[in-house]
């Protein structure tokens, strides 16, 4: 069985990600990870030289300015590094997401596990959305809890805003990856950089959706949907975190949006009904 990882990157360092860590964290169970390195205005590029892996190819591009549509220029470089690969199962991470070593051993029996099973295209993770510091993640019917990250190579698959994937089922027609469980979790930490890091992003970024994004304020937001992460952090990551106490403090006086109210409702339905309400970008079928 062959393993490839795969990411792309475009001023990565500039906005703070912590994609040097990302990639670090899958590195031991592939054998190959393809890099996609957009031209910027950073030392992406070098930073990811830096990790001296033989196992690393960087693919240095430049990404098309006049795409300005729902983000698609996003999927059109996770494609190119995805393409690239010759494993045969394609790993995928955003650069602000991390796995944890122990779970490194679980993920790689899945991928043998389901190797031949022709009725699994794609393995499931369950997914941590960190918020404000460290300590603090988000649990809501509005941020996807679970998604597809490992999809195989032989799947006629593609990403049209960069993070989920399609399978085509013929020139007109597409339908989410049928997955099993990969038993593993990622760990999202976009949005603990602070907040310069993540306006500066939004400001550089907004015209590939077509749009001026607002001003984030971390502390504007539902406390109620913020819960206190009481686990361990992947070994990698833990230089990078900035020091932090206790759950992140929000704003005692913000006032809810019309969004996170559906949401507050969403999650008394899932208490009432034992259900998940969050969208799913696949099909579990085991």
């Amino acid at each position: 069985m062959k393993v490839s990882g795969f990411t792309f990157l475009r001023n990565a360092h500039l906005f703070g990600y912590p994609f040097v860590q990302s990639i670090k964290s899958i590195l031991p169970i592939c054998d190959e990870f393809i890099v996609n390195v957009g031209e910027g205005e950073d030392d992406t590029l070098e930073k990811v030289k830096e990790i001296d892996d033989p196992r690393i190819c960087i693919i240095q591009n430049r990404w098309n300015e006049n795409m300005r549509t729902k983000g698609y220029v996003y999927g059109q470089q996770k494609s190119i590094a995805h393409f690239n690969c010759t494993g045969d199962w394609a790993f995928y991470l955003e650069a602000d997401e991390v796995v944890h070593e122990n779970d490194l051993p679980v993920i790689k029996s899945a991928m043998q596990k389901y190797l031949d099973d022709d009725g699994v295209e794609a393995l499931v993770f369950d997914f941590v959305h960190f918020y404000g510091n460290k300590n603090t993640y988000i649990w809501s019917p509005g941020w996807y809890r679970r998604a597809p990250r490992i999809i195989k190579n032989s799947v006629p698959s593609c990403s049209p805003d960069g993070l989920f994937f399609i399978v085509m089922i013929d020139k007109k027609h597409w339908r989410y990856p049928r997955a099993a469980s990969s038993g593993a979790t990622i760990y999202h930490y976009g949005w603990i950089r602070n907040e310069d890091q993540m306006n500066l992003k939004f400001r550089k970024i907004g015209k590939y959706w077509n749009k001026i994004n607002n001003e984030v304020n971390y502390t504007e937001i539902d406390a109620g949907i913020l819960k206190t992460f009481k686990e361990s952090h992947p070994e990698v990551i833990k230089d990078w975190l900035p020091d932090a106490e206790g759950l992140y403090r929000t704003n005692p006086h913000h006032v809810l949006t019309l969004k996170e109210k559906k949401h507050r409702i969403g999650l008394f339905i899932e208490k009432i009904f034992t259900t998940d309400l969050s969208k799913k970008h696949f099909k579990l079928i085991k």
